[in-house]
């Protein structure tokens, strides 16, 4: 039917273009290819190949090679039918492309009389720019993807709390040791290999009175009975007692392993199963880092591992829990310990 209407311009029913016609259109065609395919990358910044191609093809082979066919076919329609003005009607076209040709078709089928010649291909040229704008504007306005919900799910979960630092230990008590009179008193329990000889130097001269050399003269008031020795045994004597040792303090926080509390505990309400992890088959365990106070409350949760869509159902049962205080010497402390909560959905 296009052969028939549009390329058939004689009762004769000889067609219009001929291969000369042809070749040159498909010329045409191969130049604009070339230009948009050298020509682009010398502008812009050159993409990949067959993204290079495929707009070679688009914006350059397919162009040319349509306006060169209307003109070939203005140019020979014309001469055949004897309508006359060629030469305007191919300025038309070129300056105006398909809206030059439309008017070129109404024109001839007015001047022959032969409606069916200018209708049916401008059905044609508007049905190719309908459907080729319903391709395209889809590719060209995309819609975006819901960032905001895709970041609910890509969200990677907090990293682990630093540990805490290790106890300081206490500071090792100095045994002091104090003379007294029976260390003083007591034979010597290693016999020495060898016996330095001792030399004895002349002493001076003494008076009459009796006393010791060195001594105060009078001697030393308030003295006691026995000379130098028994004021150094009752001066030991006198000495006061060693202090005790100090008694070690008892920490106010310890760390203490999950399965050990786990036996303290005397209050447990189950977490409620989130339904939108339920609904995505989602199961697993949650880990916390819990510090129970002194009377077995919560006192504090951190986030260890676990899936973030259930990890707020967790928290909210942790914080419910009670455990029996923990004594450490008689006296209650805070406990550092991991708890497991664990979402099966065979449960």
């Amino acid at each position: 039917m296009f052969d028939e209407f549009l390329l058939d311009s004689s009762p004769s029913r000889a067609p219009v273009l001929g291969g000369t016609h042809w070749a040159i259109c498909f010329g045409a065609g191969a130049v604009g290819f070339l230009l948009v395919f050298f020509g682009l990358p010398m502008l812009f910044v050159p993409p990949e190949t067959k993204v290079l191609l495929a707009q070679a093809v688009i914006f350059g082979a397919a162009p040319f090679f349509f306006q060169a066919l209307f003109l070939c076919y203005i140019y020979a329609d014309s001469r055949h039918s004897g309508l006359g003005g060629t030469w305007v009607w191919m300025i038309i076209t070129f300056f105006l492309s398909v809206v030059g040709f439309l008017f070129y078709l109404i024109y001839s089928a007015a001047k022959t009389d032969n409606w069916k010649r200018a209708t049916i291909p401008i059905a044609y040229i508007i049905e190719c720019i309908i459907v080729g704008g319903m391709i395209l504007v889809p590719l060209i306005y995309t819609d975006a993807l819901p960032k905001g919900q895709l970041m609910t799910f890509l969200v990677a979960p907090p990293p682990p709390p630093p540990p805490p630092p290790p106890p300081v230990a206490a500071a090792p008590v100095k045994a002091v040791h104090r003379v007294t009179a029976e260390d003083i008193m007591r034979a010597p329990t290693v016999i020495p290999k060898t016996i330095e000889r001792i030399k004895d130097e002349p002493e001076p001269l003494q008076s009459a009175a009796v006393g010791v050399v060195g001594g105060v003269p009078g001697g030393m008031p308030g003295g006691s009975p026995g000379g130098v020795l028994g004021s150094i045994i009752s001066s030991a004597a006198s000495a006061p007692p060693p202090p005790p040792p100090p008694k070690a303090t008892t920490p106010k926080r310890i760390r203490v392993g999950g399965q050990v509390e786990s036996a303290k505990l005397i209050f447990r309400p189950q977490p409620e199963y989130p339904p939108l992890a339920k609904m995505a088959r989602i199961q697993g365990t949650v880990r916390l880092e819990a510090i129970i106070s002194r009377d077995g409350t919560i006192q504090d949760l951190k986030v260890v591992s676990g899936h973030p869509l259930l990890v707020k159902s967790a928290i909210e049962a942790v914080q419910r829990w009670r455990y029996q205080p923990t004594l450490l010497n008689g006296e209650p402390v805070e406990v550092v310990t991991e708890v497991d909560v664990i979402f099966n959905l065979a449960e």
